[in-house]
């Protein structure tokens, strides 16, 4: 039954039937048997078939509901059982909004320091995907903004407080400044995230508040490609501020107080709404709790 599901899962990941057989290492036809057989064990039609992949039926989407608590669980017993055979091991797969990922370090290296054997894959994301990854087990943590869009049912545990600057050169427009207005802001051509990145739409809404909007000159997914273009000299840019702290400002670049209002939004970690945890998550969880007080510094 549990291959099965794995089966169900997979085809909800890939939306196709050979990527999803591909990905369990099973041919397309021994996919197709294993799916009708969940269908006759169930007694239902899971699967909208045709040429190509259709859906799921309302029958199937209930059905993965059931299947992502039931592989999480089975997972989650065999990590537990393996934990008490040995020290913690294994890999954790975290998903993370860019604009967090310059602490990612601040929980990854405390972890490590104490369960060596343990590997991380970290990847980077919008808000948005790291629920649809934590919700498919596609991956088993994210970091991301826990109190303003919709987060879904997940445990949230809370890191910091999210707050903003503006980067700019010394000779920049406001460069001279030691505090910026968010209208203020307005008026200054910035090098931005792309719309779909949810500190993008944070920094227009607080444009928005108060009359303003962005007039971005140049606008990217990557943070990075953002800060090389302000440590040029020649750019602008609206950044949190422990990003800023982490990426290291240059004799170029001062980094701005923007205030009036105070803008300040919660970032935290999100695991799955499932107990037990695994001896993982865990483990995870307590290492975050601890170097909370630490990153609200």
């Amino acid at each position: 039954m549990l291959d099965k599901l794995e089966l169900l899962l997979a085809l909800a990941k890939e939306r196709h039937f050979g990527r999803a057989a591909e990905m369990c290492g099973v041919t397309q036809p021994t996919m197709s048997t294993g799916l009708k057989q969940l269908e006759e064990i169930l007694g239902v039609m899971l699967v909208q078939r045709g040429s190509r992949f259709q859906g799921f039926t309302p029958e199937g989407e209930r059905a993965l509901d059931w299947a992502r608590r039931i592989v999480g669980d089975a997972r989650a017993m065999r990590d537990e059982i393996n934990g008490l055979k040995h020290q913690l091991s294994g890999e954790i797969r975290i998903a993370a909004i860019p604009t967090v990922l310059g602490m990612v370090a601040a929980l990854t290296t405390p972890f490590r320091a104490r369960h060596p054997e343990v590997r991380f894959r970290i990847q980077s994301t919008t808000s948005s995907e790291v629920l649809g990854l934590l919700e498919n087990l596609e991956v088993d943590a994210g970091l991301t903004y826990i109190e303003n869009e919709p987060i879904g049912k997940v445990r949230t545990i809370p890191l910091y407080s999210e707050s903003y600057r503006l980067l700019t050169a010394p000779d920049g427009m406001f460069g001279d400044r030691e505090t910026v207005t968010w209208r203020e802001v307005g008026q200054v051509p910035l090098c931005l995230l792309t719309p779909d990145m949810q500190n993008r739409r944070i920094i227009d809404r607080a444009l928005r508040s108060v009359g303003a909007e962005a007039t971005p000159t140049l606008t990217s997914n990557s943070l990075l490609v953002l800060f090389t273009h302000v440590k040029t000299g020649r750019w602008a840019s609206v950044m949190p501020a422990k990003l800023a702290e982490t990426l290291g400002l240059s004799d170029t670049v001062r980094s701005i107080p923007i205030i009036d209002p105070d803008v300040n939004y919660s970032i935290g970690m999100v695991i799955p709404q499932r107990d037990p945890m695994t001896p993982l998550i865990a483990a995870l969880v307590n290492v975050a709790r601890e170097v909370a007080p630490s990153l609200q510094s």
